[in-house]
Protein backbone atom coordinates (compact mmCIF):
# COMPACT_ATOMS: atom_id res chain seq x y z
CA UNK A 1 0.00 0.00 0.00
CA UNK A 2 1.56 3.74 -1.13
CA UNK A 3 2.01 5.08 2.58
CA UNK A 4 2.53 8.41 0.87
CA UNK A 5 -0.01 11.04 1.83
CA UNK A 6 -0.68 14.07 0.39
CA UNK A 7 -3.47 17.05 0.05
CA UNK A 8 -5.42 15.51 -3.03
CA UNK A 9 -6.10 11.93 -0.60
CA UNK A 10 -7.32 14.76 2.60
CA UNK A 11 -9.69 16.63 -0.17
CA UNK A 12 -10.79 13.20 -1.10
CA UNK A 13 -11.12 11.83 2.06
CA UNK A 14 -13.27 14.67 2.93
CA UNK A 15 -15.55 14.38 -0.51
CA UNK A 16 -15.88 10.70 0.70
CA UNK A 17 -17.18 11.48 4.42
CA UNK A 18 -19.51 14.39 3.95
CA UNK A 19 -22.10 12.63 3.99
CA UNK A 20 -21.52 10.63 7.53
CA UNK A 21 -19.13 13.61 9.56
CA UNK A 22 -20.33 16.95 10.51
CA UNK A 23 -18.39 20.11 9.43
CA UNK A 24 -17.85 21.34 13.39
CA UNK A 25 -18.13 24.96 14.15
CA UNK A 26 -14.72 26.90 15.24
CA UNK A 27 -15.10 28.59 18.47
CA UNK A 28 -13.54 31.43 20.32
CA UNK A 29 -13.10 32.89 23.58
CA UNK A 30 -11.81 36.46 24.24
CA UNK A 31 -11.36 35.60 27.54
CA UNK A 32 -9.04 32.40 26.92
CA UNK A 33 -7.18 34.43 24.70
CA UNK A 34 -6.36 36.89 27.30
CA UNK A 35 -5.21 34.26 29.68
CA UNK A 36 -3.37 32.13 27.09
CA UNK A 37 -1.80 35.74 25.47
CA UNK A 38 -2.72 34.41 22.06
CA UNK A 39 -5.66 34.17 19.56
CA UNK A 40 -7.04 30.84 19.95
CA UNK A 41 -10.13 29.07 17.43
CA UNK A 42 -11.33 25.99 18.70
CA UNK A 43 -12.10 23.46 16.03
CA UNK A 44 -14.68 21.66 18.06
CA UNK A 45 -14.81 17.98 17.30
CA UNK A 46 -16.72 17.53 20.68
CA UNK A 47 -19.82 18.21 18.61
CA UNK A 48 -18.94 15.60 16.12
CA UNK A 49 -20.67 12.46 15.26
CA UNK A 50 -20.40 10.07 18.08
CA UNK A 51 -18.43 13.01 19.69
CA UNK A 52 -14.88 13.00 18.32
CA UNK A 53 -12.83 13.23 15.66
CA UNK A 54 -12.39 9.75 14.73
CA UNK A 55 -15.46 9.28 12.80
CA UNK A 56 -13.36 10.80 9.78
CA UNK A 57 -10.61 8.28 9.67
CA UNK A 58 -13.29 5.80 10.42
CA UNK A 59 -15.28 6.66 8.16
CA UNK A 60 -12.76 7.25 5.34
CA UNK A 61 -11.42 3.72 5.53
CA UNK A 62 -14.82 1.88 5.67
CA UNK A 63 -15.78 3.65 2.86
CA UNK A 64 -12.45 2.58 0.78
CA UNK A 65 -12.35 -1.24 1.53
CA UNK A 66 -13.41 -2.98 -1.51
CA UNK A 67 -17.09 -3.83 -2.21
CA UNK A 68 -16.03 -7.68 -2.21
CA UNK A 69 -14.56 -7.53 0.95
CA UNK A 70 -17.16 -5.03 3.09
CA UNK A 71 -19.72 -7.69 3.45
CA UNK A 72 -16.86 -9.82 5.78
CA UNK A 73 -17.99 -6.68 8.15
CA UNK A 74 -14.88 -4.74 10.29
CA UNK A 75 -12.70 -5.73 13.39
CA UNK A 76 -11.53 -2.88 15.44
CA UNK A 77 -9.10 -1.83 19.02
CA UNK A 78 -10.18 1.09 21.33
CA UNK A 79 -10.31 2.99 24.17
CA UNK A 80 -14.13 4.12 22.94
CA UNK A 81 -13.01 6.74 20.80
CA UNK A 82 -12.71 4.92 17.10
CA UNK A 83 -14.93 2.01 18.57
CA UNK A 84 -18.17 4.34 18.15
CA UNK A 85 -16.64 5.86 15.11
CA UNK A 86 -16.14 2.75 13.48
CA UNK A 87 -19.36 1.21 14.97
CA UNK A 88 -21.00 4.31 13.07
CA UNK A 89 -19.48 3.76 10.23
CA UNK A 90 -20.29 -0.03 9.88
CA UNK A 91 -23.99 0.89 10.34
CA UNK A 92 -23.81 3.12 7.53
CA UNK A 93 -23.13 0.45 5.20
CA UNK A 94 -24.82 -1.80 7.19
CA UNK A 95 -22.09 -4.60 8.40
CA UNK A 96 -21.27 -6.23 10.91
CA UNK A 97 -18.55 -4.62 13.50
CA UNK A 98 -16.36 -6.24 16.64
CA UNK A 99 -14.48 -3.73 18.72
CA UNK A 100 -11.97 -4.83 21.00
CA UNK A 101 -12.29 -2.42 24.48
CA UNK A 102 -10.62 -2.12 27.42
CA UNK A 103 -12.56 -3.31 30.58
CA UNK A 104 -12.55 -0.14 32.39
CA UNK A 105 -12.99 2.10 29.27
CA UNK A 106 -15.51 5.16 30.14
CA UNK A 107 -18.86 3.08 30.47
CA UNK A 108 -20.07 5.70 28.77
CA UNK A 109 -18.01 5.38 25.65
CA UNK A 110 -18.46 1.34 25.71
CA UNK A 111 -22.32 1.82 26.16
CA UNK A 112 -22.10 4.31 23.17
CA UNK A 113 -20.28 1.79 21.13
CA UNK A 114 -22.82 -1.41 21.74
CA UNK A 115 -25.63 1.43 21.44
CA UNK A 116 -24.54 2.11 17.59
CA UNK A 117 -24.82 -1.47 17.02
CA UNK A 118 -21.24 -3.46 17.07
CA UNK A 119 -20.22 -6.14 19.21
CA UNK A 120 -18.17 -4.97 21.83
CA UNK A 121 -14.98 -7.95 23.30
CA UNK A 122 -13.23 -6.49 26.24
CA UNK A 123 -9.59 -7.38 27.99
CA UNK A 124 -7.68 -6.33 30.64
CA UNK A 125 -5.44 -3.66 29.02
CA UNK A 126 -3.16 -4.23 31.77
CA UNK A 127 -2.50 -7.71 30.57
CA UNK A 128 -3.59 -8.34 27.49
CA UNK A 129 -2.75 -6.96 23.66
CA UNK A 130 -5.76 -5.80 21.72
CA UNK A 131 -3.57 -5.78 18.53
CA UNK A 132 -3.12 -9.89 18.70
CA UNK A 133 -7.19 -9.80 19.98
CA UNK A 134 -8.17 -7.91 16.96
CA UNK A 135 -5.93 -9.43 14.58
CA UNK A 136 -7.24 -13.24 15.62
CA UNK A 137 -10.38 -12.25 15.18
CA UNK A 138 -10.07 -10.41 11.99
CA UNK A 139 -8.32 -14.07 10.76
CA UNK A 140 -10.91 -16.22 12.30
CA UNK A 141 -14.53 -14.26 10.51
CA UNK A 142 -12.43 -12.95 7.46
CA UNK A 143 -13.70 -9.37 8.95
CA UNK A 144 -11.42 -6.09 7.40
CA UNK A 145 -8.92 -5.25 10.55
CA UNK A 146 -9.71 -0.97 11.00
CA UNK A 147 -6.72 0.47 12.86
CA UNK A 148 -7.21 3.45 15.09
CA UNK A 149 -4.35 5.32 13.96
CA UNK A 150 -1.61 3.85 11.82
CA UNK A 151 -2.95 3.64 8.39
CA UNK A 152 -3.12 5.88 5.35
CA UNK A 153 -6.97 5.94 4.94
CA UNK A 154 -7.24 6.89 8.82
CA UNK A 155 -4.73 9.32 8.26
CA UNK A 156 -5.91 10.86 5.33
CA UNK A 157 -9.34 11.48 7.44
CA UNK A 158 -8.42 12.63 10.46
CA UNK A 159 -6.68 15.15 8.46
CA UNK A 160 -9.62 17.21 7.17
CA UNK A 161 -10.43 18.25 10.44
CA UNK A 162 -7.32 20.73 9.89
CA UNK A 163 -8.53 20.81 6.20
CA UNK A 164 -12.10 22.58 7.65
CA UNK A 165 -10.55 25.05 10.27
CA UNK A 166 -8.10 26.46 7.38
CA UNK A 167 -10.87 26.49 5.22
CA UNK A 168 -12.53 29.00 7.82
CA UNK A 169 -9.45 30.62 9.45
CA UNK A 170 -6.62 30.76 6.70
CA UNK A 171 -4.19 33.19 8.43
CA UNK A 172 -3.63 30.39 10.82
CA UNK A 173 0.28 31.05 12.29
CA UNK A 174 0.16 27.68 14.60
CA UNK A 175 -1.84 24.66 14.93
CA UNK A 176 -1.82 22.63 17.99
CA UNK A 177 -3.24 19.02 18.15
CA UNK A 178 -3.13 16.49 20.74
CA UNK A 179 -0.98 12.93 20.41
CA UNK A 180 -2.07 9.37 21.04
CA UNK A 181 -0.95 7.51 18.18
CA UNK A 182 -0.77 10.00 16.28
CA UNK A 183 -3.13 9.75 13.57
CA UNK A 184 -4.87 13.09 14.36
CA UNK A 185 -1.74 15.48 14.30
CA UNK A 186 -0.03 13.53 11.30
CA UNK A 187 -3.22 14.00 8.97
CA UNK A 188 -3.85 17.88 10.44
CA UNK A 189 0.06 18.65 10.11
CA UNK A 190 0.01 17.08 6.85
CA UNK A 191 -3.29 19.27 5.64
CA UNK A 192 -1.83 22.29 7.30
CA UNK A 193 1.51 22.10 5.66
CA UNK A 194 0.13 21.83 2.49
CA UNK A 195 -2.09 24.82 2.39
CA UNK A 196 -0.10 26.91 4.62
CA UNK A 197 3.74 25.95 4.24
CA UNK A 198 5.04 28.28 7.34
CA UNK A 199 2.33 27.23 9.59
CA UNK A 200 4.00 25.58 12.96
CA UNK A 201 2.57 22.83 14.47
CA UNK A 202 2.98 21.01 18.21
CA UNK A 203 1.99 18.10 19.68
CA UNK A 204 0.57 18.07 23.11
CA UNK A 205 0.34 15.12 25.36
CA UNK A 206 -0.26 14.16 28.85
CA UNK A 207 3.17 14.13 31.01
CA UNK A 208 2.56 10.05 31.73
CA UNK A 209 1.95 8.89 28.34
CA UNK A 210 4.67 11.24 27.19
CA UNK A 211 5.91 8.45 23.88
CA UNK A 212 6.07 10.60 21.45
CA UNK A 213 7.85 13.06 23.35
CA UNK A 214 10.09 10.53 24.13
CA UNK A 215 10.79 8.92 20.71
CA UNK A 216 11.44 12.36 18.65
CA UNK A 217 13.97 13.31 21.60
CA UNK A 218 15.77 9.91 21.11
CA UNK A 219 15.06 9.87 17.42
CA UNK A 220 13.22 6.42 17.26
CA UNK A 221 10.19 4.99 18.62
CA UNK A 222 10.38 4.43 22.05
CA UNK A 223 7.81 2.42 23.47
CA UNK A 224 6.55 3.37 27.58
CA UNK A 225 4.57 1.25 30.16
CA UNK A 226 0.94 1.49 29.85
CA UNK A 227 0.13 5.22 31.13
CA UNK A 228 -2.70 6.15 34.32
CA UNK A 229 -3.58 9.49 32.49
CA UNK A 230 -6.98 10.84 32.99
CA UNK A 231 -6.89 11.40 29.18
CA UNK A 232 -7.51 8.09 28.37
CA UNK A 233 -7.96 9.03 24.75
CA UNK A 234 -4.29 9.21 24.53
CA UNK A 235 -2.78 6.04 26.65
CA UNK A 236 -1.11 4.61 23.70
CA UNK A 237 2.42 3.27 24.79
CA UNK A 238 4.84 3.37 21.37
CA UNK A 239 3.70 6.00 18.49
CA UNK A 240 2.62 4.24 14.95
CA UNK A 241 5.60 3.58 12.73
CA UNK A 242 3.82 5.66 9.78
CA UNK A 243 2.66 8.67 12.11
CA UNK A 244 6.23 8.78 13.72
CA UNK A 245 7.50 9.21 10.35
CA UNK A 246 4.77 11.98 9.34
CA UNK A 247 5.27 13.83 13.04
CA UNK A 248 9.14 13.88 12.62
CA UNK A 249 9.30 15.52 9.11
CA UNK A 250 6.10 17.95 9.69
CA UNK A 251 6.16 18.94 13.86
CA UNK A 252 7.81 21.36 15.33
CA UNK A 253 7.53 19.91 19.06
CA UNK A 254 5.83 18.65 21.21
CA UNK A 255 5.39 19.39 25.35
CA UNK A 256 3.38 17.84 27.74
CA UNK A 257 0.55 18.91 30.64
CA UNK A 258 -0.64 17.45 33.97
CA UNK A 259 -3.13 15.83 34.76
CA UNK A 260 -4.11 18.56 37.41
CA UNK A 261 -3.32 21.32 34.73
CA UNK A 262 -5.93 19.05 32.28
CA UNK A 263 -8.49 18.90 34.98
CA UNK A 264 -8.53 22.85 35.50
CA UNK A 265 -8.47 23.14 32.03
CA UNK A 266 -11.40 21.43 31.23
CA UNK A 267 -13.07 22.88 34.18
CA UNK A 268 -12.97 26.30 32.28
CA UNK A 269 -13.86 25.37 29.35
CA UNK A 270 -17.51 23.86 30.56
CA UNK A 271 -17.85 27.35 33.15
CA UNK A 272 -16.65 29.93 31.26
CA UNK A 273 -17.35 28.64 27.54
CA UNK A 274 -19.99 25.95 27.99
CA UNK A 275 -18.31 22.71 26.04
CA UNK A 276 -18.65 19.26 27.35
CA UNK A 277 -14.29 18.22 26.06
CA UNK A 278 -12.80 15.00 27.50
CA UNK A 279 -9.72 15.21 29.41
CA UNK A 280 -8.14 14.14 25.87
CA UNK A 281 -9.94 17.18 24.18
CA UNK A 282 -8.51 19.22 26.32
CA UNK A 283 -5.00 18.78 26.04
CA UNK A 284 -4.35 21.54 23.35
CA UNK A 285 -6.23 23.99 25.01
CA UNK A 286 -4.01 22.74 27.87
CA UNK A 287 -0.86 23.66 26.45
CA UNK A 288 -2.17 27.16 25.65
CA UNK A 289 -3.69 27.98 29.06
CA UNK A 290 -0.38 27.02 31.15
CA UNK A 291 1.19 28.56 29.36
CA UNK A 292 3.83 25.33 28.02
CA UNK A 293 4.07 26.49 24.47
CA UNK A 294 6.95 29.31 22.67
CA UNK A 295 5.77 32.39 23.15
CA UNK A 296 4.68 34.65 19.90
CA UNK A 297 2.29 31.86 18.01
CA UNK A 298 0.21 34.36 16.86
CA UNK A 299 -2.98 33.50 14.95
CA UNK A 300 -3.38 29.60 16.90
CA UNK A 301 -5.63 26.98 15.82
CA UNK A 302 -6.98 24.09 18.43
CA UNK A 303 -8.26 21.08 17.91
CA UNK A 304 -10.79 20.19 20.39
CA UNK A 305 -10.84 16.17 19.99
CA UNK A 306 -13.41 15.09 21.53
CA UNK A 307 -16.28 15.42 24.24
CA UNK A 308 -16.95 11.49 25.22
CA UNK A 309 -16.83 11.46 28.94
CA UNK A 310 -18.40 9.92 32.15
CA UNK A 311 -20.13 12.36 34.05
CA UNK A 312 -17.94 10.96 37.21
CA UNK A 313 -15.25 12.78 35.64
CA UNK A 314 -16.48 15.90 36.83
CA UNK A 315 -16.82 15.07 40.32
CA UNK A 316 -13.22 15.53 40.04
CA UNK A 317 -12.16 18.53 38.46
CA UNK A 318 -13.91 20.58 41.49
CA UNK A 319 -10.58 19.30 43.65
Amino acid sequence: MNTDITISDIQSAAERIKGIAHRTPVFTSHTFDALAGTNVFFKCENFQRGGAFKIRGAANFVYSIPKDELSRGVVSYSSGNHAQAVAIAAASVGIPATIVMPADAPKSKLDATRGYGAKVVTYDRMLGNRETIGRKIAEETGATLVPPYDHPWIIAGQGTAALELLEEVPDLDTLIVCIGGGGLISGCALAAKALRPGIRVFGVEPADANDTYLSLRSGSRVEIPMPLTIADGLRSTKPGELTFSIIQKNVSDTVLVSDREIRETTRFLLTRMKMLVEPSGAVPATALFHHKLPAGLGKTGAIVSGGNVDLEFFQTIWD
